[in-house]
C-alpha cells in the first residue's frame, strides 16, 4: 500500500499538481500555547491569522471541497487554530473526502470528544498533539488536560504528536518516559516526534541548542527499537541534525500547498509561514521527506534528484495547463 500512495503522488507531481493539502481551518482555538506558530506575527507576514474571514457552516465545506477537487490532493492536513472548533462541519466534510479517495489527517489537541463516527471514516488519521508529560503539559496546553484528552480519545486509534523543547532536554530520560507512557496507550497507533522549529532571528524559552538537539536525537536513537511506535527510524535521526538547508532543499514545502481560514491566503514557504528558521527545523513531516530524498537507491542515485526532475516536469505540464485555460 506505501508503495501504492509512493507512485500516486509521483504522478500528481508528473502532472504539476501539489500532492499534499494544509488547510487552517479555522483561526479559533481555545489555547493559549507558548511558541505557537500560528499566532505569531510572521506566520502570514504580519496579517494576524484572527483578522481572516473564517468560513462556517456549508461555505466551508464547499469551499474546502472546490480546492480538493481543484488541486486533486492525496492527503488533506486539517489544521488550526483548533479543528474541533468546526467539529459540525468536519462531520459533513470528512466522510466526503473519504468518499473522493482522499486520505486525510486532523491535527487537534483533544479538547473536546472526538465523535464516534470519525472512527469508522476510512483513510483519516487523527493526530494529538502533546507537550510532553503530564504535569508540563497541563500547565501549557489547559484546558486540553491529560485528562481530558484520555476521555476524548476513547474509541479511537490516534497518532501522538509532540514537539520537543528545550525544557524537556533538561532532565535526563524525560523523553523516554513520554514515549513510554503513550506507548502503553491502547488508543495509540503511532508517536510522531517534531523539535521545536523557530523562526530566523526568533528568541525564546523553547528553542533547542545544538547540544540539546544532539542530546534528544542520541535518546531517540537509544530508545527506538524497544518502542515500536515511536516513528524515528537512523535515516530521520541523521535529518534531524542536518535538517534542509532553506525551503528549496524541502521536499515537503515543495509538495505541500499550505492555505489559511479563508481558504485563499497561502501561508508560505509551509506551514510555519514567515521566514522559519531552516537550520534548526524539527518538523517531522519536513524531517521524514528529508530522509526519503536523501536515501540512495540501487546504483548510488538519490531519491531526491528524482524528485527534483519529477518536479522540473511538473512545473512544465502546470504552466502549459494553465496557458490552455487562459
Amino acid at each position: 500500500m506505501h508503495r501504492i500512495h509512493v507512485v500516486r503522488a509521483w504522478t500528481r507531481i508528473l502532472r504539476g499538481y501539489a500532492p499534499s493539502l494544509s488547510i487552517e481551518i479555522t483561526t479559533r482555538c481555545p489555547l493559549s500555547c507558548p511558541g505557537c506558530y500560528a499566532y505569531q506575527p510572521e506566520h502570514l507576514d504580519g496579517v494576524p491569522l484572527t483578522s481572516l474571514a473564517d468560513r462556517t457552516g456549508p461555505a466551508l465545506v464547499e469551499g474546502i471541497l472546490e480546492l480538493v477537487d481543484r488541486q486533486r490532493p492525496l492527503i488533506v492536513h486539517i489544521v488550526g487554530g483548533e479543528p474541533l472548533v468546526r467539529y459540525r462541519e468536519l462531520d459533513v466534510l470528512l466522510p466526503q473526502l473519504a468518499d473522493r479517495g482522499v486520505r486525510v489527517e486532523v491535527v487537534t489537541s483533544a479538547v473536546r470528544r472526538i465523535p464516534p463516527a470519525w472512527a469508522h471514516i476510512e483513510d483519516l488519521t487523527v493526530v494529538v498533539s502533546i507537550d510532553g508529560l503530564q504535569p508540563e503539559h497541563d500547565v501549557r496546553r489547559k484546558p486540553a488536560t491529560y485528562e481530558r484528552i484520555l476521555a476524548n480519545i476513547e474509541g479511537h486509534r490516534i497518532i501522538v504528536h509532540c514537539t520537543v523543547t528545550s525544557q524537556m532536554t533538561r532532565r535526563d530520560g524525560y523523553l523516554t518516559e513520554f514515549v513510554r507512557t503513550w506507548s502503553e496507550r491502547p488508543e495509540v497507533k503511532s508517536i510522531r516526534i517534531s523539535f521545536f522549529t523557530p523562526q530566523v532571528g526568533e528568541s525564546c524559552e523553547e528553542i533547542l541548542s545544538p547540544a540539546m538537539r544532539r542530546k534528544a536525537v542520541a535518546e531517540l536513537d537509544a530508545i527506538r527499537r524497544r518502542f515500536p511506535k515511536l516513528l524515528a527510524n537512523r535515516g530521520m535521526l541523521d535529518a534531524y541534525l542536518e535538517p534542509p538547508r532553506d525551503p528549496s532543499e524541502c521536499v515537503f514545502a515543495r509538495v505541500t500547498r499550505c492555505l489559511s481560514a479563508d481558504l485563499e491566503t497561502r501561508v508560505t514557504p509551509c506551514q510555519f509561514g514567515g521566514k522559519p528558521d531552516c537550520a534548526n527545523c524539527g518538523c517531522v513531516a519536513s524531517i521524514g521527506l528529508h530522509a526519503l530524498g536523501r536515501h540512495r537507491l540501487p546504483g548510488g542515485i538519490r531519491v531526491g534528484r528524482i524528485f527534483d526532475a519529477s518536479l522540473r516536469v511538473g512545473e512544465t505540464a502546470r504552466a502549459l495547463r494553465t496557458r490552455g485555460q487562459g
